[in-house]
């Protein structure tokens, strides 16, 4: 039923074109969001509790949040699973297909980068981490050089395309 839930306030995001319904929707599930948020992604709600998330962080889609580890009932059957809280820091960008584990905080002012597998927690600010698993790959004021000249505004590219110039595009 949290899923069809889900869905509506998808629908309801699209619709008010606002990210409001989702958050709510998230919070009302026992999710900690600060304000300012984007999410993408469906966060799976059987622990959301044990889920918070800073001010002005962006979750970009197929991102997932595992609160628990199965897997111990193999090495111990007569117990139970492991647990931790996943916290993520203001101001972060978390990309496509990230995966964050459980016990894991990550600092304000951290990117991670799409397709990562987070880990181990990362205390310092202003790191891009990415890899499987997770490392730091990189610090906001080498990104800000690298790419200071790439950056454009989604309605600029769209008219740029149009106009068939793809000089500001990214080559790697």
């Amino acid at each position: 039923m949290k899923k069809f839930g889900y869905w509506v306030a998808k629908v309801k995001t699209k619709i008010n074109k606002s990210q409001a319904a989702m958050i709510d929707f998230y919070r009302k599930n026992g999710v900690t969001i600060g304000d300012n948020c984007r999410i993408a992604s469906y966060i799976g709600m059987k622990e959301a509790f044990l889920i918070e998330i800073g001010d002005n962080v962006v979750i970009s889609t197929n991102v997932t949040f595992v609160t628990h580890d199965f897997s111990s009932k193999l090495i111990w059957p007569d117990k139970g699973e492991l647990f931790g809280r996943i916290k993520i820091g203001n101001n972060c960008f978390i990309g496509q297909n990230a995966t964050i584990m459980y016990g894991v905080t990550i600092a304000d002012n951290t990117i991670v980068a799409a397709g990562s597998v987070v880990t181990k927690s990362f205390p310092e600010s202003n790191i891009i981490i990415g890899g499987n698993p997770a490392k730091v790959i990189g610090t906001w004021e080498k990104y800000r050089e690298k790419n200071q000249a790439n950056v454009i505004k989604m309605k600029d590219m769209m008219r740029r395309v149009q106009e068939n110039d793809d000089s500001f595009l990214v080559v790697k």
